[in-house]
């Protein structure tokens, strides 16, 4: 049976995850809330639970942000062909890099490239699968994940060297 910690950890995963898709605080308690609101499991289905109350805290984050994620679609059609300043050559993820850096440099992404990158790189989605839930064409989805990755790395790479100034 898994401990009361372990539980804990993994709804606070998914409130994360729910609050990385969203970057809203309140709507973030709401889906992971309504995610896990569901009878225990027996010990043999947890991870099958888990993953399924990840795809769920997806769904539901994504529904709570449908309006946001159409209006930043739209800027991503119209900044089409826009390159972001490479990070110095250099950088390199620190080790002591903390889960709240990295939660700033991903929020300070719009919603829509944030969203393709958290679903594809950080969850494993396919494109395929990706497009679907972002409601999005292949190519628009491609150009926020490759954009979303150069802005991560720019927000990350200025927050290091602000740090050392």
């Amino acid at each position: 049976m898994p401990s009361l910690e372990s539980a804990n950890t993994h709804a606070a995963n998914l409130y994360w995850l729910a609050f990385l898709l969203t970057g809203q605080r309140e709507a973030s308690v709401d889906v992971a809330v309504e995610s896990l609101d569901s009878p225990d499991g027996n010990a043999f289905f947890s991870a099958w639970m888990l993953a399924w109350a990840r795809k769920v805290v997806i769904a539901k984050a994504l529904g709570a942000i449908r309006q946001e994620l159409a209006a930043s679609a739209r800027r991503m059609l119209s900044r089409r062909g826009r390159s972001y300043p490479p990070a110095p050559r250099n950088w390199a993820l620190g080790p002591g890099t903390t889960k709240l850096q990295i939660e700033q440099a991903l929020l300070a992404i719009d919603v829509f490239p944030r969203c393709a990158l958290l679903l594809s790189l950080f969850e494993g989605l396919s494109l395929d699968d990706t497009t679907l839930l972002l409601d999005g064409d292949r190519e628009l989805v491609r150009s926020a994940q490759a954009c979303a990755i150069a802005e991560l790395t720019h927000n990350l790479a200025t927050m290091r060297e602000t740090q050392r100034a």
